[in-house]
Parts: structure tokens; C-alpha cells; sequence
């Protein structure tokens, strides 16, 4: 801060209103379009649309002077006493008129009244109860003084509560964090001019509001600052601004019209640049109104959006579910679904894979020998019984029955957690249809889920009833551990390992150590018997792999294509008929949404119409 060009010095005392000189008042008069201008932009409330206005900021520590130095600027009484007097932000806009009676205004949360000189304190003080409650607590709620009178500056400023560090009876503990929040919202736009007020006693170097000042202005380039109280401060400072000719009273005078330059020449400069703002968030509104959806008014604007909205739907399922693209949603790989399907397929296998029952290793022939042991017949000795083959396959696959029934249920979860996600987002803006919707969906993939798991067990049950295939890796694999049966016995009876242990071409290492006990008769059939399984295995679990992809394949496009809109039209029917109108009835949010940002436009355009009747007359005023 450049104190040497920026600092008034006042007195405790109050002076007479400030007499404004000719060209001071010629000056008023022409900046009067651009205050007046402002001043309409604040009251539309336009800061709301992130639009900063030129405003001088008077920010000081409580008993700086503050009032003191705006009563002085008025020539009013503002409200006086211990500890915080303003307890709102007071905008105080001073207009120049040559009337013989001072017209004073208070305006806030929608209400005007006049007041007057004699009145005016006591109004602020309730309106102020009114904005910031009883007590001495603080509020963020604007309020507004218009003091049109003969010999004021034309000046707008926005007196802040003052900064206090140590909260007193009936003050919030954290009172002087919410005043600092205050200010900081104030002199933080590069918009804000700030008239910082400054008791001479003070040290300035630790004053804190002075330190706030510096934080959001480094160079100092909008900060003013007021010093006060100079016949109050110690000993020998009085005697030393006086020696330097320095008339206090003449202060004031001064400060009004540095003020009201310095206003005039941020108004000017800033005016371009709050056009620009307000048409690009105009234009912004403009285009975000057109994305939202349109109202419906008839009928058949209902029907048209319905319509719309499957379609978009379907067509996002068909995207996720079926062709793998998820441009929609690049970045949730939840949403990513055929490589999430995959995944659970992969994982499927592996878990049928896995398994005991499918380790050929394991208890090797012992299952065989038992079944074989009880299935013995009055009949040939080498002959094999069809039933002995059947008795081992269903129960290998009952064992693993449970495993693609879980996986079905999983998969039609996770489909079924997509697909009311994607009819969700598509139906969001209508909370009618969206419940009616969601609940068609999770009874579509309710019916979906059971139907397959039908299927599935039905599969499962076919399995358990027939060996049949006419794949030719069933023959290859079984000649091919055939081929190994004559060395197999022959390692059995004649080994001398320990422990005895085989190796099965294609199976791994297997145990022999107990076979040597059986005839030669009985371990040629349970190994006969057991290499036919592990190929024939290999078989089942491949059916069992492939139809649950076919199956799912088959089942999505069904549901994609053809299922959800037949289900979502049913439950909208439903037993009361079919009422769209009602269905596509907007959420309070998008009502909310919609109104608020055609309010917004609205604002905006009044904002560009008050601008555009004071661009012609812009004029570059000097410091």
C-alpha cells in the first residue's frame, strides 16, 4: 500500500456534512449514469451469477472510526455503542440532489420505507434485528441505506462489520471467523475498491485489516486507507500533522472526492468487462435451457418424449451390453459390460476347472474300483455295464450343479444393476416414469434371472441323463490315455518306487501304491472306465462353458431388443390404463432447475438492457 497517495487523515469528532465544490458536482453529475447503473445491477442482485460489481468496501476493526467517517460522507447518524454496531453489510449509496429535504430509504429482503435524518439510526438497528436476529450475532443478509441529499458525493459503499477478535457475551464463539469470512467475500473480486479505516493509535503494520487487505491486494493498487482519531492518539502525533499545515477539517472534502474518482474510474474501466461477463453467462444459461427437456403441453408431446426415452435407453443397453461400446461412459468400468461378462465367464471356467471334480489326479481309480466292486453281475467278467459309467458321471455332476446356477444369478444381478442405471439416467428429469420404469426393469430381470436359471438347471439335468457327443476330441483323448494302459499295469505290479507313483501322459502324476492288491481284470476296467470320464469331462465342462455365453448371448439381445419396452408399456398400463401426461409430469429438481435458470436469463437480459443504455456515454476518467 502506497500510503503517501492514499491516506486521509480525520478526526475523532463529527464534522458538518461535507460541502461539495462546483466541479466536484459537475463530476457527480456525470458519473451519475454509471452509479445509478450499479446500483440497479446490485439490486437485480446480478453478483449471484458470479458477475462482480465495482463497490467500495469500507472494512476497519470495530471502533476504527468506520461510521464515524461515513456519517461524516452522509452527514447522518448511523447507529453508535459498545462492541459491533454493524452487524450486516450496510450498502450505503449517497446521491447529490438540490432538494431543500433529505430522502432517506432503507431497503432489504424485498421491503423499502422511508426513514429520515432523526429516525434513520434507530431503523437501521431493526432492520438489522431483523436481517442478523436479535443479540449481537452477525449476518451476511445485505442491507440497503439511499440517502439522496444537497451536498453528499455521489459515492456507493458497502460498510462491513467491524473485525473483532475476542467474542463478548450473546456473540458466537467463532464470531471473528465469520466476520473475516465477510470481508475476504468482499475485497477478493478484483472489482472491490477497499476504504480501509484505521484509528491513528493503532500499529499498522500488525492491524488487521489492513493484513487482509494486503492478502487479496498485493500491490495495493485498490486499497485506500483512512486514518482516524488523530487528536485521540499519542502524545506529539497531533502537534506534528498540524505543524505540516494539514487542516483536518478540510479531510473529508478530500476523501469524497478521491473517492468518488476513484469509483468513476473502476466503473469505466470495469464496464466492458461486466458486458463480456453477462453475455457469456447469458449465452451459457441460453444453451443450458436448451439441453434441458422440453416441457410437455400436450399429449402428444408426452408420447413423443416416452417414445424418446425407451429408445435412448435401448439403445445405450444395446451399446453396454451387446456391441461393447461405452463412449456414454468412458470412465465407469462398471459400465464397461461385455469385458465385464467376460471376466465372470473366464472366472466361471476356471471355477469348473478347478474343482475336485475335475483333478483326474485324485484318488485315482479308487471311485471306479468302488462302483465297479457294486455294480458286479452274474455275466461275462470283461464286460463293462453302462449304468457303472452313468452312477460316476451324475454324481460329478451334481457336485458342480451349484456352480453355473451361481453363475447365472450373478451375471443377471449385475445386468439387472445396469440396466436400471442406464433407465434411471435416461428418465431422471420425470420422477413419475422413473419409478415406473425401475420397477419395470427389476421385474424384467426378476422373470430374466428365473427363466435362466430354469434353463440352466434343465441343462444340468441333461448332463446327468445322457453321454453323448459327437465331438471327436472325446475319441483322441480316450485312445490317447488308452494307448498308456498296458505300461500303466505294468508299473503297477512291477514297481519298485517309493512311493509308487505313475506318470499319465496328458493327467500328471498319479498313485499306484494300493492297486497291486487288485486283479489285473478289475484295474484294466476301473482304468478304462476312468480315462473314458476325464474325456468325456472335458466335454461336459466345454457344453457347460459354451451355452451359458450362448445362452446369455441369446438372452441379453431378447431383452435389449424386444422384452424391456413390452415390460415397461405393461407396468405403465397397469390395471388403472394408461395415463403418460401424469408419468412425464417433471421432478421437482428439474422444475426447480428450470425455473431458476430462465429467472437467471431474465436478470441477465435486464442487466445488458441497463448496460447498453450507458455504454454510449463512457467516458475514461483519471485518477
Amino acid at each position: 500500500m502506497n500510503y503517501g497517495d492514499s491516506l486521509a487523515l480525520v478526526p475523532a469528532e463529527q464534522p458538518e456534512p461535507v460541502s461539495i465544490s462546483p466541479l466536484v458536482s459537475s463530476y457527480n453529475e456525470r458519473i451519475r449514469p454509471y452509479l445509478d447503473a450499479v446500483e440497479r445491477l446490485r439490486r437485480l442482485h446480478i453478483t449471484k451469477e458470479g458477475i462482480p460489481l465495482p463497490t467500495i468496501v469500507v472494512v476497519g476493526d470495530q471502533s476504527s472510526g468506520k461510521s464515524s467517517v461515513l456519517e461524516s460522507l452522509a452527514g447522518i447518524s448511523l447507529p453508535r455503542g459498545q462492541g459491533i454496531c454493524t452487524r450486516v453489510p450496510l450498502v450505503m449509496r449517497l446521491q447529490n440532489h438540490p432538494i431543500s429535504k433529505p430522502e432517506l430509504t432503507l431497503e432489504y429482503q424485498n421491503k423499502v420505507f422511508s426513514t429520515s435524518e432523526i429516525r434513520v439510526s434507530e431503523d437501521i438497528k431493526r432492520a438489522t434485528g431483523e436481517l442478523a436476529g436479535p443479540g449481537k450475532g452477525i449476518s451476511n443478509n445485505p442491507l440497503t441505506l439511499v440517502v439522496r441529499k444537497n451536498g453528499v458525493p455521489d459515492l456507493t459503499m458497502v460498510d462491513l462489520p467491524g473485525i473483532t477478535r475476542v467474542p463478548v457475551q450473546g456473540q458466537p464463539e467463532n464470531i471473528y471467523d465469520q466476520i473475516k469470512a465477510i470481508i475476504m467475500e468482499y475485497i477478493a473480486p478484483e472489482e472491490s475498491i477497499i476504504l480501509n479505516v484505521i484509528a491513528a493509535s493503532v500499529d499498522f503494520s500488525t492491524c488487521e485489516s489492513i493484513r487482509m487487505s494486503q492478502f487479496v491486494d498485493k500491490t495495493g493498487q485498490r486499497t485506500l486507507a483512512v486514518v482516524t482519531k488523530a487528536d485521540k492518539n499519542p502524545e506529539g502525533l497531533l502537534e506534528k500533522v498540524t505543524a505540516d499545515e494539514i487542516n483536518l477539517w478540510w479531510a473529508y472534502p478530500v476523501l469524497a472526492q478521491k473517492l468518488v474518482q476513484i469509483q468513476a474510474a473502476s466503473i469505466s474501466k470495469r464496464l466492458p468487462e461486466m458486458v463480456k461477463k453477462i453475455n457469456e453467462k447469458l449465452n451459457a444459461n441460453l444453451s443450458e435451457l436448451q439441453t434441458l427437456p422440453k416441457s410437455m403441453t400436450s399429449a402428444a408431446d408426452a408420447m413423443t418424449a416416452f417414445m424418446r426415452i425407451i429408445g435412448l435407453a435401448k439403445e445405450s443397453l444395446r451399446k453396454i451390453l451387446l456391441t461393447g461400446e461405452f463412449d456414454e461412459y468412458p470412465d465407469e468400468k462398471k459400465m464397461h459390460c461385455t469385458a465385464r461378462i467376460v471376466e465372470m465367464l473366464d472366472n466361471y471356467s476356471d471355477q469348473l476347472h478347478q474343482c475336485p471334480e475335475s483333478d483326474p489326479c485324485k484318488n485315482f481309480l479308487v471311485e471306479e474300483i468302488s462302483v465297479l466292486e457294486e455294480s458286479k453281475l452274474v455275466g461275462l467278467p470283461n464286460f463293462l455295464p453302462r449304468a457303472v459309467f452313468f452312477v460316476i458321471l451324475q454324481r460329478k455332476v451334481k457336485e458342480i450343479s451349484g456352480t453355473p446356477v451361481g453363475f447365472v444369478n450373478q451375471v443377471w444381478s449385475y445386468i439387472g444393476d445396469i440396466v436400471i442405471s442406464v433407465l434411471a439416467r435416461h428418465s431422471e428429469n420425470y420422477c413419475q416414469l422413473q419409478m415406473s420404469i425401475g420397477r419395470a426393469g427389476q421385474t424384467l430381470i426378476g422373470k430374466m434371472k428365473e427363466k435362466c436359471v430354469n434353463q440352466v438347471k434343465e441343462i444340468v439335468e441333461m448332463e446327468k441323463l445322457t453321454d453323448y457327443t459327437c465331438h471327436p476330441e472325446y475319441m483322441s483323448e480316450y485312445n490317447r490315455l488308452s494307448a498308456q494302459q498296458e505300461a500303466f499295469l505294468e508299473y503297477v505290479y512291477n514297481n519298485v518306487d517309493y512311493p509308487p507313483q505313475f506318470n499319465l501322459k496328458g493327467i500328471g502324476m498319479v498313485d499306484v501304491g494300493f492297486l497291486e492288491h487288485y486283479s489285473n481284470n478289475v484295474l484294466q476296467q476301473a482304468f478304462d472306465l476312468k480315462v473314458r470320464m476325464i474325456a468325456y469331462w472335458k466335454i461336459v465342462l466345454k457344453r457347460l462353458i459354451d451355452y451359458m455365453a450362448l445362452h446369455l448371448q441369446y438372452n441379453i439381445k431378447h431383452l435389449v431388443n424386444k422384452d424391456l419396452e413390452v415390460e415397461i408399456v405393461n407396468e405403465l398400463l397397469g390395471p388403472q390404463g394408461f395415463c403418460i401426461e401424469r408419468l412425464l409430469e417433471e421432478s421437482p429438481s428439474l422444475a426447480v432447475k428450470r425455473e431458476k435458470v430462465r429467472r437467471s436469463i431474465t436478470k441477465l437480459r435486464e442487466a445488458i438492457e441497463v448496460l447498453s443504455n450507458v455504454m454510449d456515454r463512457i467516458t475514461c476518467f483519471g485518477d
